[in-house]
């Protein structure tokens, strides 16, 4: 779609929501104008228009903290883009994963602060890359290697994962253990691709156990 066939706000621009193609999560709200529109359309990089600088943004230039377009959608009227990207690192300028890192707790109109990465997010996050992994291999991917040696090979990674946590919980300090949980989790989510389970069997099965 043209940008002229887009409806533009008063400066000429048009409002962009930005959400992590892999895990839902809202992560900023920016604008663009023409010249951002296409240039983001041919680089499948987001590329906004930073008002306050009256110049082309494109995100990830300085932090290298890049936007890679997954999908683009238009809103019924054609006055609100949504982009969905894959994100290199985190979204907001603090630090922080995404720009909307503050909360209203409902209860008591209190605003708290959100931690900087949501344990469901990030894990639906990794499942989902696993996933496009499995559909669109790619190259050299050590997920796609793990899917073509089949269940035997995952299975053996998963116990050998799980060997090292034991070794490392031995040790002094929480970090060893910490990085083998991360690699068990990680072979534990390709096998749950492997076998066709999801996230939400694991969560609704964990429930019951409450």
């Amino acid at each position: 779609m043209k940008f002229s066939q887009l409806t533009l706000n008063n400066q000429g621009l048009i409002p962009v929501i930005t959400q992590d193609y892999y895990t839902g999560d809202v992560l900023m709200m920016a604008y663009m104008n023409e010249e951002a529109y296409n240039k983001t359309l041919e680089t499948k990089v987001v590329t906004y228009y930073s008002r306050s600088r009256e110049a082309l943004w494109v995100k990830g230039e300085t932090s290298g903290h890049f936007q890679h377009v997954k999908e683009l959608f238009y809103d019924c009227d054609l006055d609100t883009l949504l982009i969905k990207v894959k994100q290199d690192g985190v979204a907001c300028h603090t630090g922080t994963y995404t720009c909307f890192n503050k909360a209203l707790n409902m209860e008591d109109n209190e605003v708290v602060e959100l931690n900087n990465f949501k344990a469901p997010s990030i894990l639906r996050g990794v499942y989902n890359v696993v996933v496009d992994r499995q559909q669109n291999p790619k190259e050299g991917s050590y997920t796609n290697y793990l899917f073509d040696k089949g269940i035997d090979k995952i299975l053996k990674k998963v116990g050998e994962e799980t060997a090292e946590i034991i070794i490392g919980a031995k040790n002094e300090g929480k970090e060893e253990m910490v990085y083998e949980i991360s690699d068990l989790l990680y072979h534990l989510i390709v096998l749950m691709v492997e076998k066709g389970a999801t996230w939400d069997d694991i969560f609704k099965e964990l429930n019951k156990r409450r």
